[in-house]
């Protein structure tokens, strides 16, 4: 039962994140938690408000002694991604998320547990509702659609902010402190087609390519894991040249910062050809499941017997779909100078989507370089282009520049020293922290971000491990306590 994780330790967090996973969040559909969470506020009877875009912010007084210490936000997004696996019955508008203990971690059944950022939001939830910690003035700033869009933080009012230092508590390994993050861009490509009647002395078949990991597109992206769009445009390239194989349907992965995990197509194929294609499929199984072996050990490629489709899409916009996604930048990009291990720039192919005379393409760019992401820009506009596709950008958010003379990152370095008795490492993260965005409405900020421990975040995969987050509540009560004195 869910209600399992409420008992762990810090009962202050997990009592609340089991809350939350009560609660359906997932982006674009915040309605129900972002009530929720001014319910939460006035039923503690503090300041809370909510603002038109769907932000929810909490007040909560300093406690006395501590009135003249600088001004604490606390931050995190209250939506979730939505994965599951596909035999998993869940519907994420209604249903709460089963999460369970397993060993030293937390996971869900069969969906994505919400962690990110639920154990951050979870977090400052327990800090509101304490009655015996220390602390200076506390803002708890809760944003809304980070993880499709980043809409709370672009739309965050100026002056509503009272206080000096941001702790963004959405990064996903303890003993880490961040203090710069990449820069994104969406791309959204579309081929228009024509659907054509379906020959005579053809088969219908269905490719499915499944197993695979997925995961965070920024995080995990230097994994070097599969993606599943890519491997299912590899074989159409083969068996549409060599086996006359024509396409009728295709749709592969989903959110735009998950890796792609699993993907399909619809395909006809001459029926003097079938022989060919089945062996085609094993073999194509062989080569990725040889070529991957390290990283996606459970992945899967086969062919079923399908229904007849209704039509097929015209035989030019189907080479150019594939020769442009076949061609499309994919994975890293380019690692960064000036952080050792730090991925500087990268593109996740997430969505391939055919639909009513039209194929969808989308695309995630990163980059902690602005001109490297525009020189990115101009490569996948290029490609998809010369495929005679439509091309546009949208939702571009900037990196967040280190600031190693930061006031806050000296303390919580010593802070974290004399508490564990090691120094925590200082990185930047090749990810979308809204701290980009928020740092440009609030230029006076001093901004840090820190987390527990998770894996594999926007995959059903996803997991938080219960020490780190004992460890990290208990860092972030301590620099509570010892906020800098204006």
């Amino acid at each position: 039962m869910a209600k399992e994780i409420a008992n762990l330790e810090p009962k202050a967090v997990w009592e609340n994140f089991y809350k939350l996973t009560q609660v359906p969040r997932p982006s674009k559909k915040e309605e129900k938690i972002q009530a929720f969470m001014v319910d939460f506020g006035k039923s503690l009877g503090l300041v809370t408000e909510k603002d038109s875009i769907g932000n929810v912010l909490i007040r909560k007084p300093a406690t006395p002694g501590m009135e003249n210490r600088k001004g604490m936000i606390l931050q995190g997004h209250l939506d979730m991604v939505p994965q599951k696996n596909s035999g998993t019955a869940h519907d994420f508008d209604k249903d709460p998320i089963d999460a369970y203990i397993d060993g030293e971690w937390v996971r869900a059944r069969g969906t994505t547990l919400g962690a990110d950022n639920g154990i951050g939001v979870a977090s400052a939830m327990g800090v509101l509702a304490s009655k015996d910690l220390v602390h200076g003035p506390i803002e708890a700033i809760f944003t809304c659609d980070e993880e499709t869009g980043m809409t709370g933080a672009n739309g965050l009012k100026a002056n509503w902010l009272k206080g000096d230092i941001l702790l963004n508590m959405d990064s996903e390994e303890e003993g880490e402190l961040y203090v710069g993050c990449a820069g994104g861009i969406n791309a959204n490509i579309e081929f228009e087609y024509d659907e054509v009647i379906v020959p005579d002395g053809v088969k219908p078949f269905k490719l499915i390519i499944s197993g695979l990991k997925g995961g965070h597109s920024g995080l995990e992206i230097s994994l070097g894991r599969g993606n599943a769009n890519k491997l299912l445009i590899r074989f159409l390239k083969y068996a549409t040249r060599e086996l006359d194989v024509r396409l009728a349907d295709i749709n592969g992965g989903g959110m735009r910062n998950a890796i792609p995990r699993e993907g399909y197509a619809i395909v006809l194929v001459p029926e003097e050809n079938v022989v060919q294609l089945k062996k085609a499929v094993k073999n194509y199984e062989s080569i990725y499941q040889l070529e991957l072996a390290a990283v996606e050990p459970a992945l899967s490629f086969k062919l079923e017997e399908t229904e007849m489709p209704k039509s097929m899409i015209e035989e030019r916009v189907q080479d150019d779909l594939i020769d442009s996604v076949y061609g499309c930048p994919n994975g890293v990009i380019r690692m960064s100078d000036g952080m050792a291990g730090m991925v500087e720039t990268s593109t996740n192919l997430s969505t391939v989507k055919s639909q009513k005379g039209v194929i969808f393409v989308k695309c995630l760019l990163r980059s902690s370089v602005e001109s490297a992401k525009e020189d990115l820009v101009e490569q996948v506009d290029s490609v998809f282009a010369l495929g005679g596709a439509m091309v546009s950008f949208d939702g571009g958010y900037p990196g967040w520049k280190p600031n190693m003379d930061s006031q806050i990152l000296k303390e919580m370095k010593e802070i974290y020293e004399h508490k564990f008795g090691k120094t925590p490492a200082v990185l930047g993260i090749h990810a979308g922290l809204e701290c980009g965005i928020l740092g440009a409405v609030y230029p006076n900020w001093d901004m840090i971000s820190f987390g527990p421990t998770m894996r594999s975040p926007h995959s059903p995969d996803e997991r938080v491990n219960v020490p780190s987050v004992q460890k990290f509540w208990d860092f972030l009560v301590e620099v509570l306590k010892n906020a800098p004195v204006k």
